[in-house]
Protein backbone atom coordinates (compact mmCIF):
# COMPACT_ATOMS: atom_id res chain seq x y z
CA UNK A 1 0.00 0.00 0.00
CA UNK A 2 2.87 2.39 0.76
CA UNK A 3 4.10 2.05 -2.82
CA UNK A 4 0.70 2.91 -4.25
CA UNK A 5 0.25 5.92 -1.99
CA UNK A 6 3.73 7.10 -3.00
CA UNK A 7 2.90 6.72 -6.70
CA UNK A 8 -0.37 8.59 -6.27
CA UNK A 9 1.31 11.48 -4.45
CA UNK A 10 4.21 11.54 -6.89
CA UNK A 11 2.00 11.66 -9.98
CA UNK A 12 -0.21 14.33 -8.42
CA UNK A 13 2.90 16.38 -7.67
CA UNK A 14 4.13 16.08 -11.26
CA UNK A 15 0.81 17.38 -12.59
CA UNK A 16 0.55 20.14 -10.00
CA UNK A 17 4.09 21.43 -10.60
CA UNK A 18 4.20 20.87 -14.36
CA UNK A 19 0.67 21.56 -15.56
CA UNK A 20 0.18 24.07 -12.77
CA UNK A 21 3.16 26.09 -13.95
CA UNK A 22 1.81 26.02 -17.51
CA UNK A 23 -1.60 27.30 -16.39
CA UNK A 24 -0.73 29.66 -13.55
CA UNK A 25 2.64 31.04 -14.64
CA UNK A 26 3.11 30.08 -18.28
CA UNK A 27 2.97 33.64 -19.55
CA UNK A 28 5.66 34.73 -17.10
CA UNK A 29 8.10 31.81 -17.27
CA UNK A 30 7.59 30.70 -20.87
CA UNK A 31 8.23 27.24 -22.28
CA UNK A 32 11.67 27.04 -20.67
CA UNK A 33 10.16 27.59 -17.24
CA UNK A 34 7.42 25.01 -17.82
CA UNK A 35 10.04 22.48 -18.97
CA UNK A 36 12.04 23.16 -15.81
CA UNK A 37 8.97 22.65 -13.63
CA UNK A 38 8.31 19.18 -15.07
CA UNK A 39 11.97 18.18 -14.81
CA UNK A 40 12.46 19.47 -11.29
CA UNK A 41 9.23 17.82 -10.13
CA UNK A 42 10.67 14.46 -11.18
CA UNK A 43 13.98 15.18 -9.45
CA UNK A 44 12.15 16.08 -6.23
CA UNK A 45 9.91 13.01 -6.32
CA UNK A 46 12.76 10.68 -7.28
CA UNK A 47 14.47 11.48 -4.01
CA UNK A 48 11.24 11.93 -2.05
CA UNK A 49 9.40 8.71 -2.95
CA UNK A 50 12.00 6.82 -4.99
CA UNK A 51 13.13 4.70 -2.02
CA UNK A 52 9.51 3.59 -1.50
CA UNK A 53 8.06 2.94 -4.96
CA UNK A 54 10.88 3.63 -7.40
CA UNK A 55 9.10 6.86 -8.44
CA UNK A 56 7.56 5.65 -11.70
CA UNK A 57 4.73 8.26 -11.55
CA UNK A 58 4.07 7.30 -15.17
CA UNK A 59 2.22 4.28 -16.61
CA UNK A 60 4.69 4.16 -19.51
CA UNK A 61 7.59 3.76 -17.07
CA UNK A 62 5.75 0.96 -15.26
CA UNK A 63 5.04 -0.69 -18.63
CA UNK A 64 8.71 -0.46 -19.56
CA UNK A 65 9.66 -1.98 -16.21
CA UNK A 66 7.21 -4.83 -16.79
CA UNK A 67 8.42 -5.56 -20.32
CA UNK A 68 12.05 -5.49 -19.16
CA UNK A 69 11.24 -8.08 -16.51
CA UNK A 70 11.63 -5.85 -13.48
CA UNK A 71 7.95 -5.77 -12.48
CA UNK A 72 5.03 -8.20 -12.40
CA UNK A 73 1.83 -7.57 -14.37
CA UNK A 74 -0.21 -7.38 -11.17
CA UNK A 75 2.04 -4.76 -9.61
CA UNK A 76 2.10 -2.77 -12.83
CA UNK A 77 -1.70 -2.58 -12.93
CA UNK A 78 -1.81 -1.44 -9.30
CA UNK A 79 0.75 1.25 -10.12
CA UNK A 80 -1.36 2.36 -13.11
CA UNK A 81 -4.45 2.79 -10.95
CA UNK A 82 -2.54 4.84 -8.37
CA UNK A 83 -0.94 6.98 -11.10
CA UNK A 84 -4.21 7.79 -12.87
CA UNK A 85 -5.88 8.65 -9.58
CA UNK A 86 -2.95 10.86 -8.59
CA UNK A 87 -2.94 12.66 -11.93
CA UNK A 88 -6.67 13.36 -11.67
CA UNK A 89 -6.25 14.72 -8.15
CA UNK A 90 -3.34 16.88 -9.32
CA UNK A 91 -5.36 18.31 -12.22
CA UNK A 92 -8.25 18.96 -9.85
CA UNK A 93 -5.97 20.92 -7.54
CA UNK A 94 -4.68 23.01 -10.45
CA UNK A 95 -8.26 23.67 -11.56
CA UNK A 96 -9.34 24.76 -8.08
CA UNK A 97 -6.45 27.21 -7.87
CA UNK A 98 -6.78 28.53 -11.43
CA UNK A 99 -10.54 29.05 -11.12
CA UNK A 100 -9.85 31.43 -8.25
CA UNK A 101 -8.77 34.04 -10.81
CA UNK A 102 -11.66 36.05 -12.20
CA UNK A 103 -10.60 35.90 -15.86
CA UNK A 104 -9.73 32.20 -15.89
CA UNK A 105 -11.68 30.04 -18.33
CA UNK A 106 -11.34 26.28 -18.60
CA UNK A 107 -12.20 26.48 -22.29
CA UNK A 108 -9.76 29.29 -23.08
CA UNK A 109 -6.94 28.62 -20.61
CA UNK A 110 -7.20 24.86 -20.14
CA UNK A 111 -5.27 22.77 -17.63
CA UNK A 112 -2.04 22.14 -19.50
CA UNK A 113 -3.65 19.35 -21.52
CA UNK A 114 -1.83 17.69 -24.39
CA UNK A 115 -2.89 17.97 -28.02
CA UNK A 116 -1.90 18.75 -31.59
CA UNK A 117 -3.23 20.36 -34.77
CA UNK A 118 -4.88 23.66 -35.62
CA UNK A 119 -5.25 25.95 -32.62
CA UNK A 120 -2.86 24.01 -30.39
CA UNK A 121 0.53 25.65 -29.72
CA UNK A 122 2.78 25.02 -32.76
CA UNK A 123 -0.09 23.45 -34.75
CA UNK A 124 1.91 20.33 -35.63
CA UNK A 125 0.23 17.44 -37.45
CA UNK A 126 -1.00 14.23 -35.86
CA UNK A 127 1.87 12.35 -37.54
CA UNK A 128 4.41 14.71 -35.99
CA UNK A 129 2.74 14.33 -32.58
CA UNK A 130 2.76 10.53 -32.86
CA UNK A 131 6.40 10.34 -33.90
CA UNK A 132 7.51 12.76 -31.21
CA UNK A 133 5.68 10.98 -28.40
CA UNK A 134 6.94 7.53 -29.42
CA UNK A 135 10.56 8.66 -29.76
CA UNK A 136 10.53 10.87 -26.65
CA UNK A 137 8.97 8.14 -24.49
CA UNK A 138 11.43 5.57 -25.82
CA UNK A 139 14.37 7.80 -24.90
CA UNK A 140 12.89 8.72 -21.52
CA UNK A 141 12.19 5.13 -20.49
CA UNK A 142 15.59 4.05 -21.81
CA UNK A 143 17.28 6.59 -19.54
CA UNK A 144 15.17 5.48 -16.58
CA UNK A 145 15.85 1.77 -17.04
CA UNK A 146 19.52 2.41 -17.70
CA UNK A 147 20.02 4.80 -14.78
CA UNK A 148 18.38 2.41 -12.33
CA UNK A 149 20.09 -0.85 -13.30
CA UNK A 150 22.49 -2.44 -10.82
CA UNK A 151 25.76 -1.23 -12.34
CA UNK A 152 24.61 2.40 -12.65
CA UNK A 153 25.49 5.08 -10.07
CA UNK A 154 21.93 5.16 -8.74
CA UNK A 155 22.60 8.08 -6.38
CA UNK A 156 22.42 10.31 -9.46
CA UNK A 157 19.55 8.49 -11.18
CA UNK A 158 16.92 11.01 -10.08
CA UNK A 159 18.96 13.90 -11.43
CA UNK A 160 19.59 12.18 -14.78
CA UNK A 161 15.91 11.30 -15.19
CA UNK A 162 14.70 14.78 -14.25
CA UNK A 163 17.14 16.47 -16.60
CA UNK A 164 16.06 14.16 -19.41
CA UNK A 165 12.40 15.10 -18.91
CA UNK A 166 13.43 18.75 -18.82
CA UNK A 167 15.23 18.39 -22.18
CA UNK A 168 12.29 16.51 -23.71
CA UNK A 169 9.97 19.36 -22.75
CA UNK A 170 12.32 21.96 -24.21
CA UNK A 171 12.20 20.02 -27.46
CA UNK A 172 8.55 19.13 -27.67
CA UNK A 173 6.28 21.56 -25.86
CA UNK A 174 5.37 23.21 -29.15
CA UNK A 175 4.54 19.83 -30.70
CA UNK A 176 2.21 18.20 -28.15
CA UNK A 177 2.74 20.00 -24.87
CA UNK A 178 4.74 16.82 -24.06
CA UNK A 179 3.09 13.82 -22.52
CA UNK A 180 5.41 10.75 -22.53
CA UNK A 181 3.06 9.86 -19.66
CA UNK A 182 -0.55 8.69 -20.14
CA UNK A 183 -1.50 9.63 -16.57
CA UNK A 184 -0.18 13.18 -16.97
CA UNK A 185 -2.37 13.49 -20.08
CA UNK A 186 -5.39 11.81 -18.48
CA UNK A 187 -5.62 14.08 -15.43
CA UNK A 188 -6.24 17.37 -17.29
CA UNK A 189 -8.36 15.59 -19.94
CA UNK A 190 -10.86 14.56 -17.25
CA UNK A 191 -11.79 18.25 -17.01
CA UNK A 192 -11.08 19.53 -20.53
CA UNK A 193 -12.24 16.63 -22.73
CA UNK A 194 -10.68 13.44 -24.04
CA UNK A 195 -10.96 13.88 -27.80
CA UNK A 196 -7.23 13.55 -28.52
CA UNK A 197 -6.29 11.49 -25.49
CA UNK A 198 -5.93 8.22 -27.42
CA UNK A 199 -2.62 9.31 -28.96
CA UNK A 200 -1.13 9.96 -25.52
CA UNK A 201 -1.95 6.41 -24.49
CA UNK A 202 -0.83 4.62 -27.66
CA UNK A 203 2.39 6.51 -28.48
CA UNK A 204 3.94 6.34 -24.98
CA UNK A 205 3.00 2.64 -24.78
CA UNK A 206 4.86 1.91 -28.02
CA UNK A 207 7.93 3.84 -26.88
CA UNK A 208 7.92 2.15 -23.48
CA UNK A 209 7.61 -1.35 -24.93
CA UNK A 210 10.50 -0.73 -27.33
CA UNK A 211 12.72 0.49 -24.49
CA UNK A 212 11.68 -2.40 -22.26
CA UNK A 213 12.51 -4.95 -24.96
CA UNK A 214 16.02 -3.56 -25.32
CA UNK A 215 16.65 -4.23 -21.64
CA UNK A 216 14.84 -7.55 -21.57
CA UNK A 217 16.99 -8.78 -24.47
CA UNK A 218 20.11 -7.62 -22.57
CA UNK A 219 21.06 -5.23 -25.37
CA UNK A 220 21.23 -2.42 -22.80
CA UNK A 221 20.80 -4.38 -19.55
CA UNK A 222 24.01 -5.09 -17.68
CA UNK A 223 25.00 -8.76 -17.22
CA UNK A 224 27.13 -10.37 -14.52
CA UNK A 225 30.04 -10.25 -16.95
CA UNK A 226 29.52 -6.52 -17.54
CA UNK A 227 29.46 -5.82 -13.79
CA UNK A 228 32.62 -7.83 -13.14
CA UNK A 229 34.40 -6.21 -16.08
CA UNK A 230 33.45 -2.77 -14.79
CA UNK A 231 34.80 -3.59 -11.34
CA UNK A 232 38.04 -4.93 -12.85
CA UNK A 233 38.52 -1.75 -14.89
CA UNK A 234 38.01 0.32 -11.74
CA UNK A 235 40.49 -1.86 -9.89
CA UNK A 236 38.00 -2.45 -7.08
CA UNK A 237 39.38 -5.82 -6.04
CA UNK A 238 37.61 -5.99 -2.69
CA UNK A 239 34.19 -5.32 -4.21
CA UNK A 240 34.97 -7.83 -6.97
CA UNK A 241 35.90 -10.44 -4.38
CA UNK A 242 32.69 -9.77 -2.45
CA UNK A 243 30.70 -9.99 -5.68
CA UNK A 244 32.21 -13.39 -6.54
CA UNK A 245 31.25 -14.71 -3.11
CA UNK A 246 27.61 -14.05 -3.92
Amino acid sequence: MKKLIAEMIGTATLVIFGCGTAVLAGAEVGHAGIAAAFGLAIVAMAYGIGPISGCHVNPAVSLGAFVSGRMSAGEMIKYWIAQFIGATIGAGVVYLIASGKSDYSLVDNGLGQNGWGVGYLGEYSMQAALVFEIVATFLFVTVILGATQKAAPTAFAGLAIGLTLWAIHLLGIQVTGVSVNPARSFGPAVFTGMGQLWLFFIAPAIGAVLAGLLFRSKVLEETEGDIKASLEVKGDNQVLTDYDKH
